[in-house]
């Protein structure tokens, strides 16, 4: 085929691509269906022209469309590993992991039960042998969930739904792909009634193979990309190699999935890329990917909608009657997960609650597309599979997909409206009504200082501004006057602009570089825990969210167990830089938000909710010192080295700045620009990097500078120093029960405990100990122990403290005092001096 026409039709395949999506924004249908209409009409116009007589000057066009190398390989090769890895991309992983349960459960669970309730609903309607109608059940139960999460977004749905919908639908393809691969190896081998229980239990190697490729794929991939961390270009051309090699490693020497290998590579860069490359790299490589996912995604949706005519040609009356048997079982299915697995998640505190009209919506809204299309092409282009189960898929899958993006997709924002999710909950009006007064505000003193600059005409400045007025005025009314909004609401929505703000400042600092871009992922996600808890739950559930961020998680009391039990330090000494910079962050940014309440939220809802905001802001501010004091106590120096680091990265951001300022006014040509600039970069690599951390050491300087063990020699020190373990706590947690045995000493290096007995309370602090009592005069606890914030504890087993008792007088004083002060004779445990 001439190489010419191939290029002009290809260009004219973009040009549609580019007037669809307006297109479909005017007419209000999903970007996809009008994409598949687009293709169908295409194709079906290209096969009319070259089979009428009534003209053959647009036969080579005709020709050169039906002749296009429209093959299975060429989407499952090229198209879908961009597709998926873009998706791996753009998420946000770490918010995505908070709901990993919903989401792995959803997505397995669906593709199973859709898989078998369309494979046997086809084997019980018709003479195909079981093998083949379970292929078909996989093909069909992969779900494209693009239209229903683009208009979740548009009527402000809860973002955690939307990420569910989205983690869901990415790995229900890779699991109905890899399901495909197994059922397809059956038809090709003849075998018509396979064992669903062995097809089953291979599935699980197909996907842990796919996954181990694609994370050494993805770690490989980072090094080799951190090693060219001054030449971008590079980079982002290895990003574009790396998910097609992991793809065809995994599929052709392997026997993994392919998909799933694509699908780990993504989120492997997504958790380790932006730590190790420049964030202006990391943003620009996810852009170009962005750029080429919608190619992908038209491209692949024109290229199989084309093929439709051609599938549907040989279709016939049983088949139509097929079709509905395939779409009433998928239906079901998919009914069954939303409707009962679903509120089962929710019940056992796995899954957010999910209202039945958004779950109405996400049934509706499970289109399918060109996944489902390709899927279908590589049957009935494979010539190991039988004639006539060829014809049948094609026709099947093909009926299943114009039903999904003619009826369900046309008639899907129809359904959200007679849902009532189009229409803003009266909070949400109350808050878009906030937000407009407050914009009004600030457009008003910005305008004002404008309109000083420019010594324009008084009497049209002062008519210009008594119009506004008016308008800022009504507004501010709408804001203050909401009858329908009560006290508790307003707290809500000040509560969702404090977050809102700090998740804008967390930006610009990340712009700015003086917050990096590995901590920003955690600080946003942070952020946008705080606006989806005070969304939800209010103010109890912005305060959940704002403890959650300074605990210590599951992977920092792995890391700790790793160091206590097999003395690997390397995870807990980096889990605790991440920590120092995280906290320091969260400082820097908290910090900035009370001008934001006295400036913005007082105008709004007044002082009442200001002030309650600004206690809630202290209360943050005071926990983050507190950890943050507590890793200084730990860690001595370690904290100075990060400060000093955040200076230096100020001051080149600073000098930076200065280099721009004088380019864009001439005083400096491009020349010695590009050398300043190149300076700088050196000088940014090296700021950039952060301290390393030895635990062990600091651990050492830490119970050196404990006052309960001073006066030891080297000897004893290093022996006490191996004996005792470090134990992180979090605010709330009971260390120790009543009545419970005595075997360990505790030692507060950080934080503080409080401990209860008899109805009576004491609270201690770093320097103290609790626990020797009961040890002592071997009894049963009396007390019960909880941490009031994140503590660090030092444990001593009996044996050692009997003995360590014994060599101090420092120690023997504390025990002393400490019984002294909870009314406990000492000398019944200690012999006199």
């Amino acid at each position: 085929m001439d190489i010419i026409l191939i290029t002009t039709v290809i260009a004219s395949l973009f040009l549609v691509i580019g007037a669809a999506e307006p297109f479909a924004a005017r007419v209000r249908l999903p970007y996809s269906v009008i994409l598949a209409a687009l293709g169908i009409l295409i194709g079906a116009g290209a096969t009319f022209f070259l089979r009428t007589e009534l003209t053959d000057a647009l036969n080579p066009v005709a020709e050169a469309i039906l002749g296009l190398p429209i093959k299975s390989n060429v989407f499952l090769y090229v198209f879908l590993p961009t597709l998926l890895f873009q998706a791996t991309l753009g998420m946000n992983l770490r918010r995505m992991l908070d709901d990993w349960v919903p989401i792995l459960v959803l997505a397995v669970v669906a593709v199973v039960v859709a898989t078998v309730s369309v494979g046997y609903a086809l084997s019980w309607a018709s003479t195909l042998p079981l093998a083949a109608c379970l292929l078909i059940g996989s093909i069909v139960s992969t779900t494209d969930p693009s239209a229903v999460v683009s208009i979740f977004r548009s009527i402000s749905a809860p973002r955690r739904l939307a990420r569910i919908i989205e983690g869901e639908s990415l790995l229900n393809d890779a699991a109905a792909i890899a399901l495909f691969g197994l059922f397809m190896g059956f038809v090709m081998l003849g075998l018509p009634d396979p064992d669903l229980g062995d097809a089953l239990a291979r599935f699980p190697i197909l996907v842990a193979g796919g996954a181990v490729t694609g994370w050494l794929t993805g770690r490989i991939a980072v090094w080799v990309m951190a090693l060219f961390s001054r030449h971008e270009l590079a980079q982002i051309s290895i990003s574009v190699a790396v998910p097609y090699l992991a793809y065809i490693v995994a599929e052709q020497s392997v026997g993994a999935s392919g998909v799933i290998a694509v699908v780990a590579v993504g989120l492997t860069l997504n958790l380790m890329a932006p730590g190790r490359l420049p964030p202006q790299s990391w943003t620009n490589l996810r852009e170009l990917w962005d750029v080429l996912a919608h190619w992908a995604g038209a491209l692949i949706f024109i290229l199989a909608a084309l093929l439709i005519p051609r599938l549907l040609e040989e279709a016939r009356l049983g088949d139509f009657l097929l079709v509905g048997v395939v779409t009433l079982a998928a239906i079901i299915a998919r009914t069954a997960i939303l409707f009962v697995l679903m509120p089962l998640l929710t019940a056992v505190k796995l899954s957010p609650p999910v209202e039945r009209p958004y779950r109405v919506a996400i049934l509706w809204g499970g289109l399918r597309g060109a996944v489902t299309l390709a899927l279908a092409l590589a049957v009935t282009e494979s010539v190991r599979v039988p004639s006539d189960i060829q014809r049948v898929v094609g026709i099947l899958a093909t009926g299943f997909v114009l039903f999904t993006l003619l009826v369900q997709g046309a008639t899907l924002r129809w359904i959200i409206g007679r849902l009532g999710l189009d229409r803003l909950s009266p909070i949400d009006e109350a808050l878009s009504r906030q937000v407009v007064a407050v914009a009004l505000q600030t457009v008003r003193e910005d305008v004002a200082r404008t309109t000083e600059n420019y010594d324009l005409n008084r009497d049209t400045v002062r008519s210009e501004a008594k119009r506004f007025g008016e308008r800022l005025e009504l507004a501010v009314k709408m804001a203050e006057e909401s009858a329908d909004i009560l006290d508790r609401d307003r707290i809500v929505l000040g509560l969702i602009a404090l977050a809102g703000h700090e998740r804008d400042t967390i930006l610009a600092r990340v712009r700015e570089r003086t917050i990096s871009a590995r901590m920003a992922e955690f600080v946003l996600s942070d952020a946008d825990r705080l606006i989806e808890g005070a969304r939800t739950q209010g103010r109890s559930g912005y305060q959940r969210a704002a403890r959650q961020s300074v605990v210590y998680g599951r992977a920092f009391r792995a890391a700790v167990l790793l160091h206590g039990r097999l003395g690997l330090s390397a995870p807990l000494a980096r889990m605790t830089a991440d920590r120092f910079e995280l906290l320091l962050s969260k400082r820097l940014i908290l910090r900035d938000l009370g001008a934001f309440i006295d400036g913005r939220i007082r105008r709004i809802h007044g002082r009442r909710v200001a002030d309650l905001l600004h206690e809630l802001l202290s209360r943050r501010i005071e926990s983050v010192e507190t950890a943050l004091e507590g890793l200084r106590l730990q860690y001595p120096g370690y904290a100075e080295e990060l400060e000093r680091r955040f200076i230096r990265r100020t001051t080149l951001r600073m000098e930076e700045r200065e280099y721009v300022a004088m380019r864009e006014d001439g005083l400096i040509g491009a020349e010695v620009y590009t050398t300043l600039m190149q300076e700088l970069g050196l000088r940014r690599v090296a700021a950039e990097e952060r301290p390393r951390l030895d635990v062990a050491i600091q651990r050492s300087v830490l119970v050196q500078q404990f006052p309960l063990f001073a006066g030891f020699d080297d000897g004893v020190m290093k022996r006490l120093i191996r004996a005792l373990t470090t134990r992180y706590v979090d605010a709330g947690e009971v260390i120790i029960r009543k009545d419970s045995v005595a075997k360990r000493v505790f030692f507060i290096a950080s934080g503080a405990v409080e401990l209860e007995s008899a109805g009576q309370t004491w609270r201690l602090g770093r320097g103290e100990m609790f626990g020797q009592m009961a040890i002592l005069t071997n009894k049963a606890r009396r007390a019960d122990v909880r941490a009031i914030a994140p503590t660090t504890l030092l444990v001593l087993d009996e044996d050692r403290f009997r003995r360590l008792l014994e060599r101090s007088q420092v120690l023997r004083e504390a025990v002393r005092a400490a019984a002294e002060k909870r009314g406990i004779n000492p000398a019944e445990f200690l012999p006199s001096e």
